[in-house]
């Protein structure tokens, strides 16, 4: 339980780290997850849309 901890710490100070250091490529990957998973999205709304209609 003690090394997954650690892992979190280590994980969140990179994010933090990474976030200070490359603002803008840190907006831009965020914007990409966001991208992803509103495309996501989309593409299983028209899935049951499909099957309803």
């Amino acid at each position: 339980m003690q090394v997954k901890k650690v892992l979190t710490y280590l994980a969140v100070a990179f994010v933090v780290f990474y976030l200070f250091t490359q603002p803008r490529n840190a907006a831009a990957a965020v914007n990409s997850v966001f991208d992803g998973i509103v495309n996501g999205a989309n593409q299983l709304a028209v899935f049951f849309t499909n099957v309803v209609t």
